[in-house]
Formats: structure tokens, C-alpha cells, sequence
């Protein structure tokens, strides 16, 4: 059976507020059903699936023990999504693959989980770095 897609990916966050907001606003992701579980959480939809599940703790989770490096979702519009990002304040950076030509916008969210979204080379447009003045 070949993998098809990516299902869903489970966060531990003790920022469950700002994780939804950030999820919400930055990535366009709508809070939706959860099973009442026992642990506090949320989870989020695009385009109907939950692919992000966030789930409650009490304190930050140890960086060091986790394994997730990073997860990467498929996006279009990369000029308005890129635009996005720099309206809400969020930095990125994009890096193109060598012999395929896909670009990924690399970002992170507020617990530091790295995600990228990555868009096809027929996407238009020249995108460049973007660090937020603080």
C-alpha cells in the first residue's frame, strides 16, 4: 500500500492558545472536532481534514527529546502566501530544490516546530527571504 498523503501530525504544545491562533491565522487552518479526550486540545482542518492535532500539556515539551524535525504541507499561491506571511509578521526563508524546482517557504510556529510549505515550479514569481524587524 504506497503512501498517498499526509494523514494528520501530532503536536505537544503548553501554548495551546497561541499554537491555534498561529495555525488559524498564519497557514489558513480552521479549528474543528476533536474526540473528547482526556487532555486538553485542538484540532486543525484544511480543506475539511485534520491534519494538525494539537494536544495540551503542562509544560513546553523537552526540545532535545523530540523527533520531529519538521513537516511540510503542499500549498498554491506562493506570491499571496509569501505576501501573507510579511503582513502578519512572520519570517521565512525559501529555499529551491536543485533539479526538481519546487520552492519550500520555510517558517516556524510559536513553539518552534519547523514547517515548510512547498509549491510547485510553475508557481510565478520571485520570492526572497523575509525577516521581521523586531
Amino acid at each position: 500500500m504506497p503512501v498517498k498523503t499526509l494523514d494528520h501530525v501530532n503536536l505537544r504544545t503548553a501554548q495551546l492558545s497561541e499554537m491555534r491562533q498561529f495555525y488559524t491565522d498564519v497557514l489558513g487552518m480552521d479549528a474543528g472536532p476533536r474526540p473528547p479526550f482526556s487532555s486538553g486540545g485542538e484540532w486543525m482542518y484544511c480543506d475539511g481534514h485534520p491534519i494538525v492535532h494539537l494536544v495540551e500539556i503542562r509544560e513546553s515539551p523537552d526540545k532535545a527529546g523530540l523527533s520531529l524535525e519538521h513537516f511540510a504541507l503542499r500549498g498554491e499561491d506562493m506570491m499571496g502566501f509569501s505576501a501573507h506571511l510579511r503582513n502578519l509578521g512572520v519570517g521565512y526563508s525559501v529555499v529551491t530544490l536543485p533539479d526538481f524546482g519546487d520552492r519550500q517557504l520555510h517558517i516556524s510556529d510559536p513553539d518552534g516546530n519547523h514547517i515548510h510549505v512547498d509549491f510547485g515550479p510553475d508557481e510565478p514569481g520571485d520570492v526572497k527571504n523575509f525577516s521581521p524587524e523586531h
